[in-house]
Parts: C-alpha cells; sequence; structure tokens
C-alpha cells in the first residue's frame, strides 16, 4: 500500500497534478491524503485584538478548506472511482514546509505529488516556491507535475547523471518500480560541457547502473553541449521523453536542470513531470 501526500490549494495547477497522480498510481493500492495549508502569519504582536481577529479568520480559513477538501474529494471519486484508492483531507495551520515534514512522518508517507505552474515556478529567482522549496528542503521522493503536463504512457524516462553517485543504489528503487509497472525503458544521460572521457569513480559508477539495471530496458547516451539545461531539452524533444528522474543530492546537474532563469527558453518545465529523488 503506498501513501501518497497531495498538497492542494485547489487551483487548476493542483488539480492538474491531482489527475496525474490518480492516473499513474490507478493500478496501485494507494492511500491519498489531500493536505490544505492555511499559512500562519509571520507578523509577531502583541496586539491582543489583532491576534484575536487572526485566530478567527485562522478558523474561518479552516472551515472553508475543510469543506473545499469534501467537494475536492466527490470530484475525484465522480471522475475516477477506484475502488483501489482511498483518500483522506487534512487541513493544517502550521507553515509549509514543517507541515509537509509533519505529515511525511504521520502518516509515512512514500510520495509527495505537486504542480507548478511552468518554468517560473521552479526558476532560480523563485526557489521560494513551494514546490521548489518541497524539492529541495524536504526529503521524501517528490513527482513534480507542471501545468502542461497531462498523463498518457510511460515509455521513455530521462535519467541525467554526472556519475557521481553513492554506492547505495537502493535511493534508485523508485525507478526499478515505474520500469517494471510501466514496462518503460530507462535512458541514462551524461552531459558534459567538453569532451572528455570519465574518471575513473565515474566509470565504476556507470558499471554500477549498468548492474543494477541490468534486467530492464536502458540505455546511456552522452552529449557534449556547454549549457546543461539546452542538452536535456534536445534530448527531452529527440526522445519524446515522458518523465525525468533526478537525484536530488546530485547537485551539480539538478540545479542547473531544475532551477535557472533561461524561462522562455525551456519548455521541459511546462511539459515533462519530475521525479526527485531523496536518499
Amino acid at each position: 500500500m503506498k501513501n501518497i501526500l497531495l498538497p492542494t490549494d485547489f487551483s487548476d495547477n493542483s488539480w492538474n497534478a491531482i489527475e496525474y497522480a490518480l492516473n499513474f498510481y490507478k493500478d496501485s493500492m494507494c492511500n491519498f491524503y489531500l493536505l490544505h495549508i492555511n499559512r500562519l502569519s509571520n507578523v509577531a504582536t502583541e496586539d491582543y485584538y489583532y491576534a484575536q481577529t487572526q485566530e478567527l479568520l485562522v478558523d474561518v480559513n479552516i472551515e472553508n478548506a475543510k469543506t473545499a477538501l469534501k467537494k475536492l474529494q466527490q470530484k475525484i471519486v465522480e471522475n475516477f472511482n477506484n475502488t483501489k484508492h482511498k483518500f483522506v483531507t487534512l487541513t493544517d495551520t502550521n507553515f509549509f514546509i514543517e507541515s509537509i515534514r509533519q505529515h511525511i512522518e504521520e502518516k509515512k508517507i512514500d510520495v509527495i505529488v505537486m504542480g507548478t505552474k511552468g518554468a517560473s515556478g521552479l526558476a532560480g529567482f523563485i526557489t521560494g516556491s513551494n514546490t521548489g522549496d518541497v524539492i529541495t528542503k524536504v526529503k521524501c521522493t517528490t513527482l513534480v507535475v507542471p501545468e502542461n503536463a497531462k498523463f498518457g504512457k510511460i515509455e521513455e524516462i530521462a535519467f541525467p547523471t554526472d556519475f557521481s553517485l553513492s554506492t547505495d543504489l537502493q535511493l534508485l528503487q523508485p525507478i526499478i518500480n515505474i520500469l517494471e509497472e510501466k514496462k518503460a525503458s530507462l535512458r541514462v544521460l551524461n552531459i558534459s560541457k567538453k569532451v572528455t572521457a570519465l574518471n575513473a569513480d565515474q566509470q565504476k559508477s556507470k558499471e554500477l547502473l549498468e548492474d543494477y539495471f541490468y534486467n530492464y530496458s536502458h540505455s546511456f547516451h552522452f552529449l557534449t553541449n556547454k549549457k546543461v539545461e539546452d542538452a536535456v531539452q534536445c534530448f527531452v524533444n529527440s526522445r519524446n521523453i515522458d518523465m525525468i528522474v533526478m537525484v536530488a543530492k546530485n547537485l551539480n546537474y539538478f540545479q542547473q536542470i531544475l532551477f535557472h532563469t533561461k524561462v522562455a527558453e525551456i519548455s521541459y518545465h511546462t511539459d515533462v513531470p519530475f521525479l526527485v529523488l531523496h536518499e
């Protein structure tokens, strides 16, 4: 039984992420936790009446959120009605990241699924966005669903890496799960800024990956480009990639692919889901 956390602000983007998650896990037994977080005010005050007003507003917001969550759950059942899926609605008034961390621990969450509005949602100058904060600050596998991503058959998965992996490859188990469940193929992608041979450690990591994915359809691809995000864009387009998987600890690639300011020229942020793996 998988435990999936679905943070929602009731926007079109969050509904798109929920739809994707329900389709992606349609053949799996899952507990889905629909979570809406009412942020607390960051302003400390000794004004009694202001504090009382804030508390009343929080109470009203919570009741409105509970009503909206029930409507959302009803909408899900009407549109999907999957007997393998169970739903729990949650409201919280904690700060966003603290709330996410708390529910991950309490509910033993396996995966967070979140929507994001296009490239700007993950751009370097908006790294304070909720989705950006979750994938960098919360140690839980996170599936990021961009605004234009629609669920279809998962056939091609890209795994960009510079081969600076730890020897504990259990971190990559979610990739194995997808390859098995979706009968997909894995494309391991290495991008370097200039033509150069792998060093001894990188070669060892490559051999470990070859062994780890031996029983599954996979291949290795090597591109040279001064801009990693441009190479990823080219690869995604040429291979019709359906999902990109990243290891959060692999900071060199992770930051270049997910966080930058070249919004207009990068479309994979708006079209292709990202699965971010944490140790």
